[in-house]
């Protein structure tokens, strides 16, 4: 029994590929090779929206467009896209204007200097960017190893 089957490839490269254009879109803005975007959220491209994409894809070339295994790979990736864009956008902003709270009362009283991590969603645009790298990833993995 095959237990690394494809679209389990095709999900890891698609996250490891969005997760790299992240590290590269950080050395062309920044001048310096951050390591850290390796496993970063939030940002460009969504990382989470590419691998659900490349899962999706690859399920639907394996299995067919029309299996219900396809379709329940496409409600997984819309829900993991939708909240990708407002559950966890939503909660990237709390936690900037915690922060801004926090950073105030900080000034007056002694509290914790410990930070919320804000770049917790995603914009539609890099849920969108991801989504196209899940797919293109996908597509080049079937294309170079059938």
């Amino acid at each position: 029994m095959n237990f690394v089957h494809i679209t389990l490839w095709a999900g890891v490269a698609g996250w490891t590929v969005a997760q790299l254009t992240k590290m590269l879109i950080c050395l062309v803005e920044s001048r310096r090779l951050d390591f850290r975007y390796l496993a970063s959220t939030g940002g460009m491209p969504s990382a989470h929206t590419s691998l659900v994409s490349a899962l999706t894809t690859a399920i639907g070339l394996t299995e067919g467009f029309s299996s219900p295994l396809f379709a329940l790979s496409f409600i997984f990736a819309a829900v993991v896209m939708f909240d990708a864009q407002t559950v966890r956008a939503a909660s990237g902003k709390q936690a900037r204007l915690l922060n801004q709270i926090v950073g105030e009362l900080f000034k007056e009283h002694h509290l914790s200097e410990n930070k919320l991590k804000e770049l917790l969603g995603h914009t539609r645009l890099e849920v969108f960017f991801g989504m196209l790298t899940g797919i293109a990833t996908t597509l080049a993995l079937f294309r170079f190893f059938p």
